[in-house]
């Protein structure tokens, strides 16, 4: 067994206890032009001790209505917090739902990577919610351990093409708008949570897995050459990691340039740069979340390399399957600039700040490739396809993932696992 380390909550303003939500049922009616949301959500939920209260997570706007199972609660709304009281106290075990009226111009949430959640495109909108920006549009609990099944319907003007996570349930049009309804029936955790408001042109790729990509009707060949390999890593990624675990998968271009692509729950948002500067590695990327980090998510986020390691990895894998670089080549590359920088973290506690570092993509990599060697190729892929089907839907840990690889070999890997994980310096590659 490796035992589990104790890490600071790195996001602590975020979060509430004693509840679990179970679904989110959203209904926005957003206006473009003035970026302007009026919106109804239901949370069902179910308390997990005595609550005589319940906390949520929303930001800057005006609650007009809040009841709790039915009945009208007193509530007070500042610094993001929608604290609730409900008429009467709930018991342990008991399940209740919350509904809430509110209104406002959505806007990003302030974070040293920028503005996170809801965005006010050119001629649409985004939402990038990574790590703390969902309560940007709805009421949740914004912690990535309590994942929930999801309703989403939007209400926008009839131009424009809206994409949210799941299946499109229905859609109709009642003079001059049109509302989209989505269900994602898997768990899904809140920052994983997306609306796509554009005028987008819909294309649908071949293969078993049912794939569509998004974009503007004017880099149609672009987009279809950026995405002309997507198909083929599906396939590779499906032998690898195990079966795509949702139902569709949607690629979304918007006519905007953004600094990084985007990962959501059976999603993946670029921007109008990535498809006209090539974006291969990126597109595999981002495709690879969708097992680790969409299915299999982190319960903290200091264990984020399990995300970001595990995709980054995978980039190296389809170079490796598509004729490209193989994965040790990468591996001994990055090693190399990797051992040149500071050693100033440690993998599976890395800091708040430095979660998106990009040495914590390549060390996550790095450790990856060095248990791959150390358990043989045999061992390691049977290894990662357990992975991915114990956990599918669920929530991860560091430990779990170590535990798991112990039972792939008669030697000890507390050394191996201390020295990648929990060691500032780089280790030498087996």
């Amino acid at each position: 067994m490796v035992a589990a380390v104790s890490m600071p909550r790195y996001f602590p303003e975020r979060g509430n206890d004693g509840y679990r939500v179970e679904h989110y049922d959203l209904s926005l009616d957003y206006k473009v032009g003035p970026n302007r949301l009026i919106a109804e959500a239901r949370l069902s939920a179910v308390a997990t001790r005595p609550l005589d209260r319940v906390d949520l997570d929303l930001g800057a706007f005006r609650v007009t209505r809040v009841l709790v199972r039915g009945k009208p609660a007193r509530f007070t709304h500042r610094n993001d917090k929608l604290q609730i009281t409900p008429a009467r106290p709930l018991s342990s075990s008991q399940p209740f739902t919350v509904d809430i009226r509110y209104a406002g111009n959505p806007r990003t949430v302030s974070s040293p990577w920028g503005g996170l959640g809801w965005e006010q495109l050119t001629d649409g909108a985004l939402v990038a919610s990574q790590p703390i920006g969902a309560p940007s549009w709805f009421p949740c609990n914004d912690t990535p351990g309590n994942k929930a099944a999801y309703r989403i319907s939007v209400t926008t003007a009839s131009p424009y093409h809206v994409i949210a996570n799941g299946n499109l349930i229905s859609k109709l049009r009642a003079g001059s708008t049109t509302t989209w309804v989505y269900e994602q029936a898997e768990p899904m955790a809140t920052y994983l949570a997306t609306v796509q408001i554009g005028r987008y042109r819909i294309a649908d790729l071949p293969g078993q897995v049912p794939q569509r990509l998004a974009f503007p009707g004017d880099i149609a060949s672009q987009v279809r050459r950026a995405f002309g390999r997507q198909e083929q890593m599906m396939t590779v990624f499906t032998e690898l990691f195990g079966p795509y675990p949702f139902t569709i998968y949607t690629a979304v271009v918007v006519d905007d340039e953004l600094e990084i692509p985007v990962e959501a729950q059976g999603m993946s948002i670029f921007g109008i740069n990535h498809v006209k500067n090539g974006s291969e590695r990126l597109i595999a990327h981002e495709l690879a979340h969708q097992w680790f980090g969409n299915s299999l998510t982190l319960a903290r986020w200091g264990d984020i390399w399990l995300h970001e390691g595990f995709a980054a990895y995978a980039e190296w894998l389809w170079s490796e399957a598509s004729g490209g670089d193989r994965a040790d080549e990468h591996a001994k590359r990055w090693h190399r600039k990797l051992a040149a920088l500071p050693q100033d973290f440690t993998l599976a506690d890395p800091g708040a700040r430095r979660i998106f570092d990009d040495r914590v993509y390549k060390r996550g990599a790095l450790t990856l490739h060095a248990l791959r060697r150390t358990l043989g190729d045999r061992a390691f892929f049977v290894m990662l396809r357990e992975w991915t089907t114990a956990y599918r839907h669920g929530v991860v840990s560091t430990e779990e993932f170590a535990d798991l690889a112990l039972s792939y070999t008669s030697g000890p890997l507390d050394r191996f696992f201390s020295s990648w994980l929990y060691d500032r310096r780089l280790p030498p590659l087996p």
